[in-house]
């Protein structure tokens, strides 16, 4: 049986939490911020976690966590 293989460019950007889920960072927040509000550019300092429907799938593509 072959080895199971990461995709990389998932395992970047998503991070697996304690509970089985997944966190990610937030869009919106690298470039073109001058438009956007304090408010805004605050809220969006923080990780979300990942929709149920999308964890199915980032779970298949880190098969190691």
């Amino acid at each position: 049986m072959p080895k199971l293989k990461t995709n990389k460019g998932a395992a970047k950007r998503f991070k697996k939490t304690g509970s089985g889920g997944f966190k990610h960072r937030q869009s919106f927040r690298n470039h073109i911020s001058t438009k956007k509000s304090s408010k805004r550019m605050r809220q969006l300092r923080h990780l979300k976690v990942v929709s149920g429907s999308d964890a199915a799938a980032i779970a298949q593509m880190l098969p190691n966590g």
